[in-house]
C-alpha cells in the first residue's frame, strides 16, 4: 500500500487532478534534516545543562531529590514561556521551537531519571518520600506551565496594547 502525502510530509495535495498548495506553516530550513540537527543540538545543550546541575547539587541517597525536581520544574515554566511567547508572536524562526522546546528542555527536564530517582527512593525503604516526591513533581509541573502561559500571553498582550 502506498505511502500518504500526509505521512510523507508532502508540500502539495492532489485536488482534482491538480496540485494545489498545502496549507499551514512553510517548511524550516533545511527541511527534516534542519528540524532534527536543531532537536539534536539543543537536546545536548540541555542535557548538559541538566548534568552539570545533577552534578553541582546532588541528592543524598534516601533524600528528596531537590535539584532534579528544581530542573524539572523549571524547565516546565520555561517551556510555557516559550510555547506561548511563539504561539502568540509573529514570524517566529521555524526551527526555534524544535532547538529550544523539544531540543533544551526537553533535553534539560527529564521523565527517564524522575522516575529512577522514584525507584530509588522505594529501593531505599523511603516510600512516602517517593510518592510525595511523584506526586510533587507532576503537579508543580502542571502548575509550572499553566502559570507561564497564562503570565506570559497576558504580559504579551499588554505590551503590544501599551505600545
Amino acid at each position: 500500500m502506498p505511502e500518504s502525502r500526509a505521512v510523507r510530509g508532502d508540500d502539495a495535495a492532489l485536488i482534482g487532478g491538480r496540485r494545489a498548495a498545502a496549507a499551514g506553516p512553510p517548511r524550516p530550513p533545511g527541511g527534516t534534516a534542519g528540524v532534527v540537527a536543531a532537536v539534536s543540538a539543543g537536546g545536548a545543550i540541555g542535557a548538559m545543562a541538566r548534568h552539570a546541575l545533577t552534578l553541582a547539587f546532588p541528592a543524598s541517597p534516601g533524600a528528596f531529590p531537590w535539584t532534579l525536581f528544581a530542573v524539572n520544574v523549571g524547565g516546565c515554566l520555561l517551556i510555557g514561556v516559550l510555547m506561548a511567547a511563539l504561539g502568540e508572536g509573529r514570524g517566529a524562526r521555524p526551527l526555534l521551537r524544535p532547538f529550544l522546546g523539544t531540543g533544551v528542555l526537553g533535553g534539560f527536564t527529564t521523565f527517564s531519571a524522575f522516575v529512577y530517582d522514584v525507584h530509588l527512593l522505594l529501593d531505599a525503604g523511603r516510600p512516602g518520600v517517593a510518592l510525595g516526591y511523584l506526586a510533587a513533581t507532576l503537579a508543580a509541573g502542571l502548575a509550572a506551565v499553566t502559570l507561564a502561559v497564562r503570565v506570559t500571553r497576558r504580559l504579551l498582550r499588554r505590551g503590544r496594547t501599551a505600545g
